[in-house]
């Protein structure tokens, strides 16, 4: 099998139900949620390496899930498809931002990304599901989109928050508070 096959050579590409040009709105979005699936493998292969299983083990499934949601934005027409991504992969990454969250020492600043190499990759997959997300609203405003998607891409960016900060505890490297912020979150005694 060869892996060129040269139908988008002029700048079109295929998608399920009909060919679009290769920056249509689609594209960009299941784009750059495969983009954004590359890092969080990046992050996995550093987690593994510093010892982290379980967190790796959480951006394996975050990886099977990505690919399901890119496969679910690449309908032309998703109504009536039997489509992959469901409403429980969001529940179960609040149960892990929840379980994270409790983890990490309370914050009142924003912080740095940083600290350890895998929470510093954390937070560029952070950003760049922020970037999914808005090509994901770009393009629901103009064609129906699996509404599973659109939850589960809000949600992954506040995970990629928690577990960078879970990552940092556990390798024993604190967070650093940017000098300038405000109080902007709640501790847990003002909820």
């Amino acid at each position: 099998m060869k892996l060129y096959t040269r139908t988008g050579d002029s700048g079109d590409t295929s998608v399920k139900g009909g060919r679009v040009r290769k920056d249509d709105s689609r594209v960009e979005a299941y784009g750059t949620v495969d983009e954004l699936n590359s890092f969080v493998g990046q992050a996995a292969a550093i987690a593994v390496r510093d010892g982290l299983s379980e967190l790796a083990a959480e951006l394996t499934e975050i990886q099977q899930e990505l690919f399901d949601c890119g496969s679910d934005l690449a309908f032309a027409d998703p109504s009536g498809r039997d489509l992959k991504l469901t409403d429980a992969s969001a529940t179960r990454l609040e149960s892990w931002i929840d379980s994270h969250t409790a983890a990490s020492p309370e914050i009142k600043r924003f912080i740095l990304p940083g600290g350890s190499e895998v929470s510093a990759l954390l937070h560029v997959c952070r950003t760049v599901c922020r970037r999914a997300e808005r090509r994901i609203v770009t393009l629901a405003a103009e064609v129906p989109v699996h509404p599973p998607v659109n939850t589960y891409m809000n949600r992954l960016s506040d995970y990629f928050f928690a577990a960078a900060r879970f990552a940092n505890v556990k390798l024993g490297i604190p967070d650093t508070e940017y000098i300038r912020s405000a109080d902007v979150f709640r501790t847990k005694s003002n909820d």
